[in-house]
């Protein structure tokens, strides 16, 4: 069903609802790992990502009885708003079952478009179950966030817009939950240019395509835990897994400490905001083991709620060594304080926040404890504030973090 035909067709067919997102050349990503890396931003969708052209084009494919019916899907929040989207553009009714764990601005923007939104269960296949259920009872046609053809054509034409803009491009990195994306852009792609390798990437704590490719067949994972919520799918599609068996070249995992670092690179080097499923390709390039080559990493989507943001941003510069907290031993008297301030000052640190404990020990003229949290411009720069603190004679109960 995934020909070149039914992929020009839902190339057009998709147009009507998305928005053009050009390749962006990232110049730090390149130097960082010596290939030519381009971006390809969908989080810059209508939707906020990719998801809006798998459901638009399944949804013109229906007829008007099935439309009338009600459409409902299960969905940890993109494809949730692509359906509800869609389903607007052709004055259809869309429930939405989502996990009770999905971030609140991806349900309150799904509720925008006029879906009703059942929240249910802790990941996706628990809400997926009871999609199926509500299905069942009310007669809602089903629309699956991945497994089903007509969807993974319809996120297969991001690929058909990659080789518009780079036509010799050599590898395309493509995020992995269920598989949809995956299997619409590989399956294109080799249409295009047999020789082409598209990579398929999972976070560690979610990797059930790897274990299915590994067993053979379609496996389930007993349970998924990562920060990329997105792609925290338990068990794969059943109907694409022949496609991207044929059309995959291979799996990467990324631990989702990898990701917040991403996150950072991304913010600070390229000012976008990119949720951590689709941050999963940016992570992959420093583990992909080829030089000189064009590659293309597609960001899937950036739907990320402020509270996740913040919680990802702090974690990311304490990761970077730019947010560090050393426990210091010193007397208690006058003037201890302003010295190891002077100290911190003159090695250009910036102190964020201090903790005075009198009660450290019994004897306060033998030490109290000062807990004292600084800004630095990396790692050399938090090993040479160490430094100078020791220098000076003053005792470190503690170095919280990488020394």
């Amino acid at each position: 069903m995934l020909t070149l035909d039914k992929f020009e067709e839902a190339a057009e067919t998709v147009k009507k609802v998305i928005r053009e997102t050009k390749l962006v050349y990232s110049e730090y990503l390149s130097a960082q790992t010596g290939n030519k890396v381009y971006l390809k931003p969908e989080n810059m969708q209508f939707t906020g990502a990719y998801k809006l052209r798998g459901a638009y084009y399944k949804i013109s494919t229906l007829t008007d009885e099935e439309r009338a019916k009600g459409l409902i899907t299960a969905s940890a929040g993109n494809h949730a708003q692509g359906v509800a989207y869609a389903a607007k553009c052709y004055g259809a009714k869309a429930v939405i079952v989502m996990p009770t764990t999905t971030p609140l601005i991806k349900v309150e923007r799904t509720r925008s478009y006029g879906a009703e939104v059942v929240l249910y269960g802790d990941v996706y296949d628990e809400a997926c179950a009871r999609a199926y259920e509500l299905a069942e009872e009310y007669g809602y046609t089903f629309i699956h966030p991945f497994d089903d053809p007509a969807v993974a054509t319809g996120q297969g034409t991001i690929a058909m817009e990659i080789f518009q803009d780079l036509p010799l491009v050599e590898y395309i990195l493509v995020p992995i939950g269920g598989g949809g994306l995956a299997t619409g852009v590989s399956t294109l792609a080799k249409l295009l240019n047999p020789k082409i390798k598209v990579i398929g990437v999972e976070p560690a704590g979610a990797a059930c395509m790897k274990a299915s490719f590994e067993a053979g067949e379609v496996v389930g994972l007993p349970d998924v835990n990562t920060i990329a919520d997105g792609t925290a799918v338990k068990r794969p599609g059943e109907k694409i897994f022949p496609y991207i068996r044929e059309n995959l070249d291979g799996i990467i995992t990324v631990e989702d400490n990898e990701l917040i670092v991403a996150f950072l690179d991304m913010v600070e080097n390229h000012k976008m905001i990119v949720e951590n499923s689709g941050l999963l390709t940016v992570a992959a390039l420093k583990h992909l083991d080829v030089k000189d080559k064009k590659v293309v990493a597609i960001l899937s989507g950036g739907n990320m709620d402020v509270i996740t943001m913040s919680q990802v941003v702090q974690n990311g510069l304490i990761a970077r060594d730019r947010i560090f907290t050393i426990s210091v031993l010193l007397p208690d008297k006058p003037g201890e304080l302003v010295k190891i301030s002077e100290i911190i000052a003159r090695e250009r640190g910036n102190i964020v926040k201090l903790e005075h404990n009198q009660f450290y020990s019994i004897n306060r003229n033998a030490a109290v404890e000062l807990i004292i949290t600084l800004e630095s411009f990396g790692t050399e720069h938090k090993k040479q504030i160490i430094k100078a603190v020791r220098d000076a004679g003053y005792r470190l109960k503690q170095v919280a973090g990488r020394l």
